[in-house]
């Protein structure tokens, strides 16, 4: 049995800072930055995203 430590990911893992690289995501500086008509593609997917934020908030 080997000790050696190994990640739990597949072989198509990118790691997050790379991902951000690659896509070119900014950091968010203030409110004003997502205050933004068009966000959200649709009105599920901001429903989605709300159910979502709801219930990390009960979680937690």
């Amino acid at each position: 049995m080997s000790t050696t430590s190994r990640p739990e990911h597949g072989d198509d893992h990118v790691p997050t800072e790379e991902l951000i690289r690659r896509q070119g995501v900014k950091p968010v500086r203030s409110a004003d930055d997502l205050a933004q008509e068009d966000a959200f593609s649709s009105d599920e997917e901001y429903e989605e995203f709300l159910r979502d934020l709801y219930a990390s908030r009960r979680r937690s």
